[in-house]
């Protein structure tokens, strides 16, 4: 049977293959497709760089490792292909704030984004169009496999009798987790802030065009993004690169070569930006941003109106998660929902995973409380205010019914929605063109299957 919890991960490496994958020397084969399902390919390099790329992170790889992501991605290609012919949704700006996540998990690793540009011997524009496709693919993959496993249902009679067939020598021992939940929101400067910020950056325009000082020397004293501020705000931009602040890029795009903006207002503070050179499409700029600071008075301000939800929480007028899903703002709350997930998307954390900010709040805090509101700085410098939500906490112990009730049903449930993918992945095979490559059904043995007898010449 096929192993259809790991289908997801797979395009998931695959975009870490976009990171690694430098220019190498051409040798004899530089690469092959190995597969073809439908319309779309599966290339050999693809299948190499996310296992290389897995070894790199210090991560365990299986000796069967190749014929394992080779039949993911044969199955992912289906799902992908079924998704599209349903018209299931996925939008441009959730594969792109996919693939927003996913650099910024690569920076947070390396330390910048030129120490990422430089690892990967490509912009971060380079990067992102490189994994796009990938990022989509699993995108759709994902919307195909919810549609698929979304109406199966578990019983605890269903989940006993998966704990039971553990054997008991097999039980796992876990270490202390913790279910944390927030609500954040981030204040709003004043209007005198920004007013103030407005007039600095309408001089330093001034400056730069009466030639008293360089664009460059100004966003190297004075921009506060640290992403360009040490090459003097630049940034090469593409017209249709949908991660950019639309606000930023439409600016961008009416400046003239050497022109400057006035102060603009986008996601992350005000900027002024230089067009240096333009071609098309593409661009380069500079830009300096400035983020108007939040006063005790905004912070406060937010405080009272956290504190005022979690009242109602605590009366029980709202749930946690509609308060969440109503009041919390930020990318993480959009895409991610009120709880820290871990890696696997399961809401069991250990505390090394959670930021100290979080630490700090959940120290004292019992099962079940709200915490006071409280200040944290996210992982791109802004300052929220937020109210933590101790879910649960176990001690280390060995996995029973009375303390892992629902990561049991979880595994049960995930065993359940496995077969029945399962069955409809038998079912509609079939119906789709698939071709292996023979080197790849010859070492492979669960590849066989795919490949029917009119294409041994492939």
């Amino acid at each position: 049977m096929l192993n259809t919890k790991r289908i997801l991960p797979v395009l998931c490496l695959l975009f870490a293959g976009a990171v690694t994958a430098k220019a190498q020397p051409r040798k004899a084969v530089v690469d092959k497709i190995v597969a073809v399902v439908g319309d779309r390919i599966i290339l050999h390099s693809d299948i190499r760089n996310s296992i290389e790329d897995a070894k790199r992170q210090g991560g365990t790889v299986p000796d069967n490792a190749e014929c394992l992501l080779m039949e993911q991605a044969l199955v992912s290609k289906v799902l992908m292909l079924q998704a599209e012919k349903d018209s299931l949704p996925v939008t441009d700006e959730e594969v792109e704030a996919e693939l927003d996540q996913r650099v910024r998990y690569f920076v947070s690793q390396l330390g910048t984004r030129e120490a990422l540009e430089e690892y990967a011997g490509k912009t971060i524009y380079q990067i992102k169009d490189d994994a796009r496709e990938s990022v989509k693919e699993r995108k759709l993959a994902e919307a195909m496999q919810q549609k698929i496993v979304g109406g199966v249902k578990i019983t605890p009679n269903e989940v006993k009798a998966f704990f039971d067939r553990i054997p008991k020598d097999s039980l796992p021992f876990f270490e202390s987790e913790l279910e944390v939940g927030q609500i954040a929101i981030y204040p709003k400067a004043s209007r005198d802030l920004e007013g103030y910020i407005i007039t600095e950056m309408n001089n330093y325009k001034r400056q730069v065009e009466s030639k008293q000082v360089t664009f460059e020397q100004l966003a190297q004293r004075y921009s506060e993004d640290p992403g360009s501020k040490d090459r003097g705000g630049q940034y090469q931009l593409n017209r249709n690169e949908k991660s950019w602040d639309p606000v930023f890029l439409s600016t961008a795009f009416r400046l003239k070569d050497g022109e400057i903006s006035a102060p603009v207002k986008g996601k992350f503070g005000y900027h002024i930006i230089q067009m240096v050179k333009r071609s098309g499409d593409d661009a380069i700029v500079r830009h300096i941003l400035r983020t108007p600071p939040i006063t005790d008075e905004e912070v406060n301000l937010a405080k009272a109106k956290l504190d005022s939800i979690r009242t109602k929480i605590i009366a029980g007028t709202i749930g946690f998660n509609e308060a969440a899903k109503k009041f919390s703002e930020g990318d993480a709350a959009k895409y991610q929902g009120a709880f820290i997930l871990n890696n696997d998307g399961s809401p069991y954390v250990t505390i090394d995973q959670l930021d100290k900010d979080m630490v700090g709040a959940i120290r004292n805090m019992k099962v079940g409380d709200y915490s006071m509101p409280t200040v944290f700085t996210d992982e791109q410098a802004k300052k929220g205010v937020r109210i933590v939500y101790l879910k649960s906490r176990s001690e280390p112990h060995r996995m029973n019914m009375r303390d892992d009730y629902s990561k049991i049903a979880h595994g049960a449930l995930e065993q359940k929605k496995s077969e029945a993918l399962n069955k409809w992945i038998t079912t509609k095979l079939p119906t789709y063109y698939i071709m292996v490559d023979n080197d790849s059904a010859g070492s492979c043995e669960q590849l066989a299957k795919y490949k029917s007898e009119e294409e041994k010449g492939f």
